[in-house]
C-alpha cells in the first residue's frame, strides 16, 4: 500500500510541477517577495500530499523563539521535506544554495524566481562577500528569511555531516540572528526520491543565538552540537 502511496505522490509531482514552473515565471515581472510567496504556495501543497498521500505527517516547536527581527536559519538537511517545509513555512525565504541547480529544468528556473542566494565556487574567497552582500539585501531591503543548511547536502538520518561555517559567517557578517533547526524528516522520507515511510515528523525551533562578537569556529561547534542533541532527542518518528 505505501509503495502506491509513494507512486501516486511521484506521479503528482511530474504532473504539477512543469505547469507550476510556468506559472512562477509567468510571474517574472512581480515584486521577489510575491514571486517567493507564490513558490510558497508550490511547496505548501507537496507537504500537504505527503501528509495526505504518504503519510508523512508533521509537528512544528518553537515557535514562539522566532525573532521579530530578520534572521538566518540554521538547519539539518537529511530529506527533501525540510526543503519544501521551511519554504512553506518561513515564506519569503532565501535559500543558499550552489549556482548549478539553477540549470535543472523546470525546477531551477522557478527556484531561480525565488530570489535565492548561489555560491559561485570558482569565485574563491570573494564568494563569501558576495553571500553576506546578497544576504543584507534579502533580509534587510526584502524583508526576507534565509536559510542555510550548513551540511551542504542531504545526510542520512542518524549520521552527521561537517557543519560548515559559511552560514555562521553569513548571520556574523549581517548581525542577523540564528535560529538552530532540528528535525526528523529524513527516518520517514529519505534521500530516495520515491521511497517514504508513514509517520511523525517533528521540527524543533531553537531559541535564537546572538551572532555579534563571537569567534565563528566557537559558535559553529554550538549550533552543531545544539542541532545533533535535538535531533537525537526526536527519535525516528515511525515508532521503531
Amino acid at each position: 500500500m505505501q509503495a502506491i502511496r509513494n507512486t501516486i505522490y511521484l506521479l503528482l509531482q511530474i504532473i504539477i510541477t512543469p505547469f507550476y514552473a510556468v506559472l512562477v515565471c509567468s510571474a517574472f515581472f512581480m515584486p521577489p517577495k510575491t514571486r517567493n510567496v507564490i513558490c510558497a504556495y508550490y511547496t505548501r501543497m507537496f507537504v500537504w500530499f505527503a501528509k495526505v498521500v504518504c503519510g508523512v505527517r508533521y509537528e512544528i516547536r518553537g515557535r514562539e523563539n522566532l525573532p521579530d527581527a530578520p534572521f538566518v536559519i540554521l538547519s539539518k538537511h537529511s530529506s527533501t521535506w525540510e526543503t519544501l517545509a521551511l519554504e512553506s513555512f518561513f515564506a519569503p525565504a532565501s535559500f543558499v544554495a550552489k549556482k548549478e541547480l539553477l540549470w535543472v529544468p523546470f525546477f531551477g528556473w522557478g527556484f531561480a524566481l525565488s530570489s535565492p542566494i548561489t555560491i559561485d565556487r570558482k569565485a574563491g574567497s570573494a564568494a563569501m562577500d558576495q553571500m553576506i552582500a546578497q544576504g543584507k539585501e534579502r533580509m534587510f531591503k526584502r524583508g526576507f528569511v534565509i536559510v542555510v543548511f550548513p551540511e551542504g547536502t542531504r545526510i542520512k538520518a542518524g549520521l552527521r555531516g561537517k557543519y560548515k561555517t559559511g552560514g555562521v559567517r553569513l548571520a556574523i557578517g549581517c548581525g542577523a540572528p540564528i535560529v538552530p533547526i532540528a528535525h526528523n524528516a529524513g527516518f520517514c522520507w529519505p534521500r530516495h526520491p520515491w521511497q517514504k515511510h508513514a509517520g511523525l515528523v517533528t521540527m524543533s525551533i531553537l531559541p535564537p543565538i546572538d551572532p555579534n562578537g563571537r569567534e565563528t569556529a566557537e559558535l559553529n561547534a554550538e549550533i552543531e552540537g545544539l542541532i545533533e542533541a535535538e535531533v537525537a532527542r526526536l527519535g525516528n518518528g515511525r515508532g521503531l
